[in-house]
């Protein structure tokens, strides 16, 4: 959620929802935060039932029907409504406007901090959603993968002019390209 949405979140019964203190240059002390915390421990709970009611169902169903169960989906939607109303009191007492739903994977233990060595290599994507234009034109969607191809080209040459070696690429329309490194049991239709 941007900085600019926090207003169509739901909060409107807050009758702090925009306090000059809450969203005010100055630092704000004293604080109750009680609130804050109550919950945090509900929504703690609602995560551990979650836990527990998943290992559950999935003991019982498959994946896909486990996903789908009505016990799963209530608790999903009771953690989300626990994080709406902790964003909303983060938002009304602090003015904070709090990212705490995303995720973010931790790639600190990953091959990127280990040293190159020469042969290394891995592979890169880029994708485009193109559309026609709403007027008549004689454009077609056909052409596209031309200019992608031509585009690719013209990357592949910079990435070998800067000392890269570009053992192969690919350009394909509708789904990406899979090279060998990707996939060995697929034809590479595209290259």
């Amino acid at each position: 959620m941007n900085h600019d949405d926090h207003d169509h979140h739901g909060e409107a019964g807050h009758p702090d929802e925009h306090d000059p203190a809450s969203h005010g240059r100055e630092p704000l002390t004293g604080v109750d935060s009680r609130d804050l915390h109550a919950t945090v421990d509900e929504l703690s709970a609602a995560l551990h039932a979650y836990v527990e009611t998943a290992v559950g169902v999935r003991a019982e169903f498959g994946a896909r029907e486990a996903d789908e169960d009505p016990r799963v989906l209530a608790l999903e939607a009771r953690v989300g409504g626990l994080n709406a109303r902790l964003y909303d009191l983060l938002h009304a007492r602090l003015g904070l406007h709090a990212d705490l739903t995303g995720m973010t994977w931790d790639d600190s233990g990953s091959d990127d901090d280990a040293p190159v060595t020469p042969g290394d290599h891995d592979t890169f994507h880029l994708g485009f959603v193109v559309e026609l234009p709403a007027t008549v034109s004689d454009l077609t969607l056909d052409a596209v993968i031309d200019i992608v191809d031509d585009g690719g080209a013209q990357i592949a040459h910079t990435l070998g002019a800067r000392g890269f070696v570009v053992g192969e690429w690919g350009a394909g329309r509708g789904a990406p390209v899979l090279l060998d490194d990707e996939d060995d049991d697929d034809d590479e239709d595209g290259l």
